[in-house]
């Protein structure tokens, strides 16, 4: 039976690097996957998903205006699509979310989707919400804080100091972000000297 999977993480977890094995072992077995990317994420170039240790994936430019159910549907009509992977899905609107539920329940699609789950203000974004809210399986991907605890908090940092004001959306990668642990976050603490 399809469902809907929300796999989240801080940064540096992994997400990427498993959507691209995830993708790689369908497609092994002569699958076809529609791998999807938001418009937002440009760090490495646009529809293209990048892993830290430097394996990439091409994928479908989603934005804001996009109806994920009408690309699926194109893709599907000219092969069977088995399965839909989303990159970067805390970036999503609503509408994207309630479109990747019909897939799994129209067309009896898995649809797996990997994002964060908060910003570094420890707010949810929208598609994290819609995620937590319409996904079938939630499922944590961890990471450490430099301390050795789990991460669950990103902090952003602004010419080497810890903020938590300003825009929620910042595109970044270690040079902004640090994934830490929830004492250290409340701490504002980014390392053992910092």
């Amino acid at each position: 039976m399809a469902q809907l999977y929300y796999r989240y993480s801080t940064m540096n977890a992994g997400k990427s690097i498993e959507l691209i094995k995830v993708a790689y072992n369908y497609e092994e077995r002569g699958k076809r996957v529609l791998t999807l990317v938001p418009s937002l994420d440009n760090r490495y170039g646009t529809g293209v998903i990048t892993s830290r240790i430097g394996i990439q994936r091409e994928g479908i430019i989603i934005s804001p205006e996009t109806n994920i159910l009408d690309i699926f549907m194109d893709e599907d009509a000219k092969a069977k699509v088995d399965c839909v992977l989303i990159d970067e899905c805390q970036f999503l609107r609503k509408h994207h979310v309630q479109e990747l539920v019909e897939v799994v329940d129209s067309f009896g699609v898995p649809v797996l989707a990997y994002g964060l789950k908060n910003d570094f203000r420890n707010e949810l974004f929208e598609g994290s919400y819609y995620m937590l809210v319409y996904a079938d399986k939630i499922e944590e991907i961890k990471t450490i804080c430099w301390c050795g605890r789990k991460a669950t908090m990103v902090a952003r940092v602004v010419d080497g100091q810890f903020v938590k004001r300003g825009e929620q959306v910042v595109i970044g990668g270690n040079d902004m972000y640090v994934s830490l642990c929830r004492k250290h976050y409340n701490d504002g603490r980014l390392g053992p000297d910092k």
